[in-house]
């Protein structure tokens, strides 16, 4: 029997009635035809409720014990499908991160999936059960709860997807796909019908809150198709695979952006080998993800400038390593600026046409914004200006590249 993994969000499990509907778009795939493994979040504000509760007990509660504390909101959505599926009439079983030895590392918060053990969903499967399982946690090797970061549901479905040998992992949510940009910003905002690996880990990475960037990661790797779509219609939403002909024809295929960004300049750093490597060493043992980097020559001859990205999460820590390090080096300023965002566009017709970057640089003058810093790669470019051009750039760009046409 064919086998589908499904990935119900928050708002689609919201309350007991949304989970009594999201029952019945389960039953409906197992009575055509399918195999069905539902993997769930934490109802909506749940996971907030459970921080803000961790956060009243000790300002900056103990990693280990919040991911206990925050795994059980998936807990509570996971067993309530169960228990309305058989109410149903339909035999369910639901398991914890733990108990299908979903292994992760040991970064609380943040940590990264390393094997998921299927035994028992083929066994469950074998017997005629719809398997419900509890996203966004795992177990580290020392038999610690963890948590996989915001939107780790995603990464738990398609890791299982890939695992089982799914033959489509459906991501339900509360929109009906993946669109050229944000439909809240701009009207002109289209669904796409299919979109590749590539462009959506772009997207992901980028701002795009539809994926959580690791499923897409998982997706590429195992070959795991997606269809992202809404659990509020029967829409055909949008489709992520493998990249083909048809999609590199488009120059470009959306425009993203991303306000929890801030950025940190350090001025005046001795230019010699190893200083750079000395920094960042110290940020990424800090887990502080940085996003660009530029270094330019300082005035004075023997010095350069150094400048990086973070999301502003990390903002504070990443700011008192930059602090620390520049006193050690004798740098002599650290500039911090939080109210900055970061616009892009996205697309693998980039590979095969020029003009893309000439294009955006002339179409955000013309708005009168200034760009504060560029990043490129294959198929992406990005650039950070302030906070307050983020709707006007993203609407300026998505008319320049008239995005709102169909492919043809």
């Amino acid at each position: 029997m064919a086998l589908i993994v499904q990935k119900y969000g928050g708002t689609s499990v919201a309350n007991l009635d949304r989970i009594k509907e999201v029952a019945k778009r389960v039953i409906k795939t197992r009575e055509e035809g399918y195999d069905v493994v539902v993997v769930v979040s934490a109802m909506a504000g749940e996971t907030d409720r459970l921080l803000n509760l961790a956060r009243e007990a000790a300002p900056e509660p103990d990693e280990r014990e919040l991911d206990v504390i925050l795994a059980t909101g998936e807990q509570i959505s996971s067993a309530l499908l169960a228990i309305v599926l058989n109410s149903m009439g339909y035999k369910a079983k639901s398991y914890l991160g733990h108990q299908i030895k979903i292994t992760t590392d040991s970064f609380h918060g943040k940590a990264r999936i390393t094997s998921v053990d299927a035994e028992k969903i083929f066994s469950d499967l074998h017997e005629g059960r719809i398997v419900v399982v509890a996203g966004f946690q795992g177990e580290d090797e020392r038999g610690d709860i963890t948590t996989l970061g915001r939107g780790g549901s995603d990464t738990t479905a398609v890791a299982i997807a890939a695992v089982l040998g799914a033959d489509l992992c459906e991501i339900y949510t509360d929109v009906d796909g993946v669109y050229t940009t944000d439909p809240n910003i701009c009207e002109q905002a289209r669904k796409l019908d299919r979109i590749s690996y590539d462009e959506m880990l772009e997207m992901a990475s980028l701002g795009t809150k539809v994926l959580q960037i690791r499923s897409v990661e998982f997706a590429k790797k195992y070959g795991v198709t997606i269809h992202v779509r809404s659990s509020f219609n029967e829409t055909k939403g949008t489709i992520v695979c493998e990249e083909d002909t048809e999609m590199e024809k488009a120059l470009v295929s959306g425009v993203t952006y991303d306000k929890n960004q801030a950025r940190i300049e350090i001025t005046k750093v001795p230019d010699r080998p190893g200083v750079a490597a000395r920094f960042f060493d110290a940020i990424s043992a800090a887990n502080i993800v940085v996003d660009m980097i530029i270094q330019t020559a300082s005035l004075e001859e023997g010095y350069a400038n150094m400048a990086f990205t973070i999301s502003k999460t990390d903002f504070p820590r990443a700011l008192g390593i930059a602090r620390s390090l520049a006193r050690e080096l004798g740098a002599k300023d650290v500039i911090a600026e939080e109210d900055v965002a970061k616009v892009s566009m996205v697309g693998v017709g980039m590979r095969s046409h020029s003009g893309v970057a000439s294009k955006m640089f002339r179409a955000l003058a013309k708005e009168g914004i200034n760009i504060k810093m560029i990043s490129t790669s294959e198929i992406k470019i990005s650039c950070i200006i302030d906070t307050k051009y983020t709707e006007l750039a993203v609407r300026s760009l998505h008319e320049a590249f008239e995005l709102g046409k169909e492919r043809k």
